[in-house]
């Protein structure tokens, strides 16, 4: 009996101290959410500017970004009127592209292909006429040993002597084949052109415009066709491409 009445107590004592521990978690807890209360409280969601305040904090590089500030400043630019040294400069950028490194800035503007058949053409080179121009009936080519057509003349020389441009120029073509060598076709004005062969060391370039008298090259030693004629130079004359006879149009 007295065991019994000793187990009750302590397990009243048992009930008592939980329940003293108990009170004691929650006055804790209501000093905690007291002290929170006096403080500030934060706000756990994420603040939004007011459209006020963007609009006050967009800087000036953001609206360059967007390009409307730009678009206004450009539209009220003022281009400024050419200067005469640049109207001046443009003007002579042509020339300096129709002479290119044949007749130079100073000769550009002089520089008209307007040959006619009134006009005159000095010789590329001086020397006698080793064969004539002949497209109406043959002539003996010596070096073939036959008789055929010849578009036009074999001009006597010698060896790098200088082959100068007849007139005024722009040069068509530059090239060579088995028959005259290295050739140099020029266009004259007027659709007459020029074909002068049987040369080395050409020194322009198509496209390229040349006075007359400017060097086109040199004489060089005669192809397999003109063996027994000798050095010389092949000069053909062409109208509408149409081969005239160049001793027409010859000083």
């Amino acid at each position: 009996m007295k065991e019994k009445v000793n187990q009750m107590l302590k397990d009243k004592l048992f009930l008592v101290m939980l329940v003293l521990g108990l009170l004691t978690i929650v006055a804790a807890a209501g000093v905690i959410t007291v002290q929170r209360g006096k403080g500030t409280e934060t706000n756990p969601y994420l603040e939004m500017p007011q459209p006020e305040m963007i609009a006050q904090e967009t800087t000036p590089e953001t609206a360059q970004v967007a390009g409307a500030s730009d678009a206004v400043k450009d539209s009220q630019k003022v281009t400024p009127a050419p200067t005469k040294a640049a109207v001046a400069k443009n003007e002579n950028q042509g020339n300096d592209l129709a002479a290119e490194a044949g007749a130079g800035k100073d000769a550009a503007d002089a520089l008209v292909l307007n040959f006619s058949d009134a006009s005159r053409m000095q010789w590329p080179v001086r020397g006698n006429v080793l064969l004539d121009y002949s497209m109406d009936q043959t002539i003996y080519f010596p070096t073939l040993d036959q008789y055929k057509c010849n578009p036009g003349i074999v001009i006597q020389s010698d060896v790098s002597t200088p082959v100068a441009a007849p007139a005024n120029a722009r040069i068509l073509e530059v090239g060579s084949n088995e028959e005259i060598g290295n050739y140099v076709v020029m266009d004259l004005g007027n659709e007459y052109t020029a074909t002068c062969g049987q040369l080395k060391e050409v020194c322009v370039a198509q496209g390229e415009y040349l006075k007359e008298g400017q060097t086109l090259g040199y004489v060089s030693e005669p192809t397999k066709y003109y063996s027994v004629e000798g050095v010389n130079v092949f000069f053909e004359m062409k109208h509408q491409d149409k081969t005239v006879d160049p001793l027409d149009y010859m000083q």
